[in-house]
């Protein structure tokens, strides 16, 4: 299959000069052409009526009328058959296989013909057309030459400045800041705005990990005070089934603000150790066990060829065991279904499927409002949705045909286990 090559901005200016000059030469060559001709013709008719006036008297007279080896003057009966009998005036006529321009005339002793058959005027014409044929190919490479050097003069800073934009790894200043045309402009409105994004994320990165540090503090008060509580209700059942909720809750709490943490870092500023898939997800279906205990709810791990990836255990724990609890909690029977499949972790359940909010969030639909917070789905998913994406993951959602939803993540840079 042939590959299609790109359209850039540099090619379409030279196409366009290219094609202006391509419309001029057809114009120019048209006019030209036109009225060379018609010079020429002009120029013939009045060169065989001057040999007419020379050689009619002459002939009258009965002097000799010597013509040139491309010129004859036929009068009267020397005319030949096929010339006889064509109306006075000048016209092109083929004659002895040959195309040739005449005169046809009159004077006192009869009818005379004058034939033309190679005029020098056709020879001008020749070189005429050749001088602008030659000037046209001269202008098509002048064209050419401008439309490359002005789309490089244009073009060239662009990508300069789109190279500065795109390049994530300096600080350095942007080009072009100093220019007062329309790159200028353009380049001020870019920097600006990348500052603008840079402060924002700063704000954002900040706000988490303060947040984060303050409430670190209280939860490590709440576990230490539910595991005491545990301990001195051993012999209360129903005192320690509320305070082991609690416990949990404060641990998965306490596990969401390390994740939080670790997000409001630069991807490239954190470890990535090679950790295995097939391990997070059977712990993780033992943290789940809780949430399906005492209801008509299953919850398993269909093992397949298990794969490693590059990342902190904690953010893979939380994106897997995130969809896991969202699957068991907004479950109300059947089952909970985790397995692997082409570098891909599947969570199915047989729950009610998923909000339209959450759908065009995945599927990063424009028209549809931001998901902030929970958006009624829990914190859960809108966590797992952001850590694929500080991953370089994908999370994908379809339904099942039998009812429920399938939840995907696709890890991008895997090592398979042989």
């Amino acid at each position: 299959m042939r590959m299609k090559r790109p359209s850039t901005l540099r090619r379409r200016i030279v196409v366009a000069y290219l094609f202006f000059a391509l419309a001029v030469c057809t114009f120019v060559g048209v006019v030209a052409s036109v009225a060379i001709v018609g010079i020429e013709d002009l120029l013939v008719d009045e060169h065989l009526r001057s040999i007419a006036a020379w050689a009619s008297p002459r002939h009258a007279a009965g002097m000799p009328v010597e013509m040139p080896s491309d010129v004859s003057f036929y009068h009267g009966t020397a005319i030949p058959p096929e010339l006889r009998n064509l109306p006075y005036g000048v016209a092109k006529r083929v004659f002895e296989d040959q195309y040739v321009h005449l005169l046809v005339g009159q004077d006192a002793a009869g009818p005379y013909v004058v034939i033309d058959r190679a005029s020098e005027y056709k020879n001008i014409e020749h070189v005429i057309f050749a001088m602008l044929g030659a000037g046209f190919l001269g202008f098509v490479a002048l064209s050419l030459f401008l439309g490359s050097f002005i789309a490089r003069g244009f073009v060239d800073p662009i990508i300069t400045l789109a190279n500065a934009v795109m390049d994530k790894k300096t600080n350095a200043e942007l080009p072009l800041l100093n220019h007062q045309d329309e790159l200028g402009v353009l380049a001020r409105a870019f920097a600006e705005h990348t500052a603008e994004l840079k402060q924002f994320l700063a704000r954002e990165r900040f706000f988490t990990g303060d947040v984060s540090h303050e409430l670190r503090t209280p939860l490590t008060i709440i576990i230490g005070a539910a595991e005491l509580l545990v301990e001195q209700t051993a012999d209360q059942p129903m005192v320690q089934a509320p305070a082991r909720r609690i416990m949990r809750a404060a641990k998965e709490a306490t596990d969401c603000v390390s994740v939080l943490l670790l997000l409001a870092r630069r991807p490239d500023t954190i470890d990535r150790p090679l950790t295995s898939i097939s391990e997070v997800i059977r712990a993780e279906i033992e943290r789940g066990q809780p949430l399906v205990r005492d209801r008509p709810i299953s919850l398993h791990f269909q093992e397949g060829k298990d794969f490693s990836v590059f990342g902190r255990k904690e953010l893979l724990s939380s994106a897997i065991g995130n969809l896991i609890r969202n699957a068991c909690e907004y479950t109300d029977e059947g089952s909970v279904v985790v397995s692997i499949q082409d570098h891909s972790v599947l969570v199915e359940d047989t729950g009610p499927g998923v909000p339209d909010i959450i759908r065009a969030r995945l599927k990063n639909d424009p028209t549809q409002p931001a998901l902030i917070g929970s958006a009624g789905s829990g914190l859960g998913l809108a966590l797992a949705i952001r850590i694929c994406e500080y991953l370089g993951a994908k999370l994908e959602h379809d339904d099942r045909p039998q009812g429920g939803s399938i939840f995907r993540i696709h890890f991008q840079s895997v090592l398979t286990k042989k």
